[in-house]
């Protein structure tokens, strides 16, 4: 899953993959702002073909929480 996520996030960003781990903040580490969070979370959810929850993308702050996320709620 993390390596699905990171390729998306890579894309989505324009960074190397290499500069993301589990640990990666979105905001301080990714320099990622509002908008393109929220574009993250259409393309994961496009990807992943499932929903993720204003509410719960809200609480997202590093890679790590939206893999395990992720993780719980879709099927691989």
């Amino acid at each position: 899953m993390f390596e699905k996520v990171r390729e998306i996030i890579a894309d989505k960003l324009s960074i190397n993959e290499a500069d993301i781990t589990m640990e990666s903040s979105f905001v301080d580490d990714l320099n990622a702002d509002s908008l393109d969070l929220v574009e993250l979370m259409m393309a994961l959810e496009d990807e992943l073909n499932t929903e993720i929850p204003d509410e719960d993308a809200e609480g997202f702050k590093t890679v790590g929480d939206v893999v395990e996320y992720l993780k719980n709620h879709v099927e691989e």
